[in-house]
């Protein structure tokens, strides 16, 4: 497989007899072909398809109850922005298949318009990582990855889910491979009326209807023993009600539709890989004021990308590996005074990683990006991981990050500004691993400084403008305890994790808005030959909305439960039954939208 592949060459440093094991791995192809790099120097949280069963309503859901992400909702399904260690959604990089796909206009992911079913996996990655996944991935990236295999023959599955609220999520995906070919299509299509209630505040969520869709299709062909060319896009189209108070307001919306399309020209030898990709994406979207009425603002925004990514072993401890981007990214606004604009990017990284033994390894990196008509600096990051018992291992990181403006930014009419600076952010973390028995328990102590942030703010009475004004810091920790035991027909999986995050506006020295200091989140697996039980829960603690620390206008600290079982018959038939906040919590992570309180699921899936 490549990407085992591309592992295994970089771990040759474990003694060369490995290279001869290549062929045996021969089985995937995974489309980031950076991931198993990354992976060697940095702790990735990855998601699996059976993971994602577990919180289905959305990708929202998902991240809040497995990841370190604060999500920040206005409402379920409502805009959703993710955020990591305080920082903000535009630091947040979101990655498809190794291409950065944050909007042009916002700088940002909205994850409720972000198909959850369809990958292979989902890989959270926090830290900065601009080196090679660009602008925005400075507090961390969230990674939606396909994969392909071969030589496996036919598979389906179907998943299909009724759930409260006249909720509906159906997935079926299907695969067909030999030695030499390799195919896989999904589909997606969730609807939900939405329409909760929440006693506490006597709140119904008017208007909070949605629907969306979304195709996935991935090829690759073998064209010699070396050599693939592969294919992956994804088409996606929703449709976003926003919330309103009284039945007299006036019913909003939000419409969205993304192409992205990526194909990719492979090469793998035993001292050296290439991978030539080419990508378009593209976004279309239009807000209607009054749904009744024509559409009151939009955009588009195309980019086009080509990228080399080529990495060579010069001995076998020594490896080389060159980046080479240039994309072009288009935007056109609809009433929001941004014309037709356009801007070239740029850039060339190397990276040299040496591995010293089997259990000690370095990475240093650079990179310099050319940005149309934007000063951008040079970036850098060195990493380490060191084994240094069986229960013990230990790895660091540094980098210097940045992210460059978006067109709302620059273009935006009133209150863009072409006179802004990239925000870039120096950022270290040490990761610490202890390993006893069943358990394992992570550690990492991490601190960001940065500046020329790019902050919206009132200009006059009646608009607000982007600045480059706010210098800050970022501190804190995260940990994370696992446990994993089988015996005989039972298996156990126990994981909690708590996360402090200190965001300090140096100006004001206030924590920042919409940060909670302290948050927490766990889980049990268990099971019993054909049944399963889980449980997970989130704690979060207080949460300052103004950037006075007000109190009066803080979100309070919550506790919400999640539990499901299900039965597995003939290993091909599932079953389940869901409890969504069993402990009936009101809660909301932004003012004025609460999330949903006690709600159920029930579910089936086949796979064949």
């Amino acid at each position: 497989m490549d990407i085992k592949r591309s592992l295994l060459l970089l771990c040759s440093s474990y003694g060369s007899f490995l290279f001869g094991q290549e062929k045996a791995v021969d089985t995937i192809y995974i489309f980031d072909s950076q991931m198993s790099k990354v992976k060697l120097f940095h702790h990735v949280n990855s998601i699996t398809p059976q993971d994602a069963e577990k919180n289905s309503s959305n990708l929202s859901e998902l991240l809040r109850f497995q990841s370190p992400v604060f999500i920040k909702e206005n409402g379920r399904g409502g805009v959703s922005s993710p955020s990591f260690r305080g920082t903000t959604a535009q630091q947040t990089a979101l990655v498809w298949n190794g291409i950065n796909i944050n909007s042009n206009f916002l700088g940002q992911a909205d994850i409720n318009n972000t198909a959850l079913f369809g990958y292979d996996q989902i890989g959270i990655k926090p830290g900065g990582g601009s080196v090679i996944y660009g602008s925005g991935a400075i507090g961390g990236s969230i990674h939606l990855n396909n994969e392909l295999d071969f030589n496996k023959g036919f598979h389906a599955n179907l998943f299909s889910e009724v759930a409260s609220f006249d909720t509906s999520n159906n997935f079926v995906k299907g695969s067909y491979s030999n030695e030499k070919f390799s195919f896989k299509a999904s589909g997606n299509y969730s609807v939900s009326k939405n329409d909760y209630k929440v006693s506490d505040l006597r709140y119904t969520n008017l208007n909070g209807n949605y629907y969306n869709t979304t195709f996935n299709v991935g090829i690759s062909y073998k064209v010699a023993p070396n050599q693939k060319i592969s294919w992956q896009s994804q088409f996606y189209d929703s449709s976003q009600h926003f919330p309103i108070y009284e039945e007299t307001e006036t019913k909003t919306k939000y419409r969205t539709q993304s192409t992205r399309s990526l194909i990719s020209w492979d090469i793998n030898t035993l001292k050296l890989s290439n991978s030539l990709k080419a990508a378009y994406t593209e976004e279309n979207f239009e807000y209607y004021g009054n749904i009744k009425a024509q559409k009151s603002s939009g955009g588009t925004g195309k980019n086009y990308i080509f990228k080399d990514d080529f990495n060579y072993f010069i001995v076998p401890k020594l490896n080389v590996n060159v980046i080479a981007e240039f994309q072009v990214n288009k935007g056109e606004g609809y009433l929001s005074g941004i014309g037709n604009v356009s801007r070239n990017v740029g850039s060339f990284s190397g990276l040299l990683r040496y591995f010293a033994t089997k259990d000690l390894r370095f990475e240093g990196g650079i990179k310099k990006d050319f940005v149309e008509d934007i000063n951008s600096p040079l970036l850098f990051s060195l990493s380490g991981k060191w084994k240094a018992t069986d229960w013990y291992n230990a790895s660091f990181n540094v980098s210097k990050n940045f992210r460059y403006p978006s067109f709302n930014d620059i273009y935006y009419e009133p209150g863009g500004n072409r006179d802004l600076k990239p925000e870039t952010s120096i950022q270290v973390d040490l990761t610490q691993e202890f390993s006893v028995g069943g358990f394992k328990l992570r550690v990492t102590p991490y601190y960001m400084d940065v500046v020329d942030l790019i902050v919206w703010m009132p200009a006059t009475a009646s608009y607000w403008k982007a600045f480059n004004i706010n210098k800050a810091e970022f501190y804190g920790l995260e940990s994370q305890l696992n446990f994993d035991k089988k015996w005989g027909n039972h298996a156990l999986n126990l994981g909690a994790g708590y996360y402090y995050s200190k965001s300090i506006n140096k100006e004001t020295q206030k924590q920042q808005p919409y940060v909670p200091m302290h948050r927490g989140n766990a889980h049990i697996d268990y099971g019993y030959r054909f049944l399963r039980i889980f449980a997970q829960g989130l704690v979060n603690g207080l949460t300052y909305t103004t950037s006075d620390e007000k109190r009066t206008e803080a979100i309070d600290p919550y506790f919400v439960l999640n539990t499901g079982i299900s039965a597995t018959v003939l290993k091909k038939y599932t079953l389940g039954f869901k409890v969504n906040n069993v402990t009936n919590t009101y809660y909301r992570t932004v003012s004025f939208y609460p999330l949903p309180k006690r709600n159920y699921s029930v579910y089936a899936s086949i796979n064949f």
